[in-house]
């Protein structure tokens, strides 16, 4: 068996409970090594560097 609904939703019911799926920017920072820009808590991909010490061997 499958769900079935009572009654059906209006428009602006199911309108309203779609309303929050938006789309947000990601947080950028800093870069404390190099100054790109990047996610925070992760490695720059730019220069490679984590919390001031090299991670990642970046080609450039």
């Amino acid at each position: 068996m499958s769900i079935c609904p009572k009654n059906k939703s209006s428009k602006g019911h199911r309108d309203q409970r779609r309303a929050n799926w938006k789309m947000t920017a990601p947080a950028l920072v800093k870069c404390s090594h190099c100054g790109a820009l990047m996610q925070p808590h992760r490695v720059c991909k730019a220069c490679g560097f984590y919390e001031s010490k090299s991670v990642v061997a970046v080609n450039q």
